[in-house]
């Protein structure tokens, strides 16, 4: 294939993508508003005003960057796990499979495709923030820096996952035991200096708490771990993600019944 054909058969498959999920936006876009909405009332309003100033930021301050973080964590990787494990399902991905698309363009349209929902949904989520708090950005570069390649992190992990899913189940184990205690337990809501130094050691081996922190700093100028540890563990994974999905598609594990 040309370069003209590549970018035909990639732009094809992220505007699929994109036509899907703003097309249900009551079901993609809207619960994560929703729910992190109310996470700003009673964790950021309700509680946050009894608890103390952190590093000099509010408590609802302090939690922004993370709620952000989470919806944009679990939307870049629902997106891609449920709209490809639905490809799979009606078998419109052997159409893929047998045209002269290379994996790598595949992969590229699903992950855009996820990381363009957790992008707006993050956005969305950002500017519900605004109305409970004011916020300023210490460094915009960190912010979109870790923004993006948190989504593109999880949209390969939620392709990953699909490709190896045999029912619509096993896309939402991932997300239910997975995600979820990992973003609870990654320094969305408190600091891990505020823990014992024993499961401050513990919460190190938890990759969230790294995207959490870096992000964060972007914002407060503050983070829990050193800003540049943080950036290379995401590429690093990231990368691993990229070489195992190549792989995945190129021996057509999962993919060829």
């Amino acid at each position: 294939m040309n370069k003209e054909q590549l970018l035909t058969a990639y732009w094809t498959i992220t505007r699929k993508e994109c036509v899907r999920f703003l097309r249900i936006w009551k079901q993609t876009l809207l619960p994560s508003v929703v729910t992190t909405g109310l996470y700003y009332v009673i964790f950021g309003t309700f509680i946050g005003s009894q608890i103390a100033p952190i590093s000099g930021h509010t408590y609802m301050q302090f939690i922004v960057p993370g709620l952000v973080m989470m919806a944009v964590i679990t939307n870049s990787f629902a997106n891609v796990a449920s709209s490809f494990f639905g490809s799979k399902f009606q078998r419109d991905v052997e159409e893929l499979l047998v045209s002269p698309t290379p994996s790598w363009v595949m992969i590229a349209g699903y992950v855009t495709g996820g990381v363009l929902r957790g992008l707006l949904v993050g956005a969305l989520v950002l500017g519900v923030a605004l109305f409970f708090t004011q916020l300023t950005v210490y460094n915009w570069a960190i912010v979109i820096g870790f923004l993006l390649l948190t989504a593109i992190l999880f949209s390969l992990a939620g392709l990953f996952n699909a490709a190896f899913a045999k029912k619509f189940d096993d896309t939402m184990i991932v997300p239910t035991f997975v995600l979820t205690p990992l973003t609870y337990l990654g320094g969305v809501f408190y600091s891990i200096h505020a823990l014992p130094s024993l499961w401050q050691m513990v919460s190190q081996a938890n990759p969230v708490l790294y995207m959490v922190s870096g992000f964060r700093y972007g914002f407060l100028g503050i983070a829990d771990v050193n800003i540049f540890v943080s950036l290379s563990i995401l590429v690093v994974l990231s990368i691993a993600l990229i070489a195992a999905n190549l792989f995945v598609f190129s021996r057509g594990y999962g993919l060829k019944n």
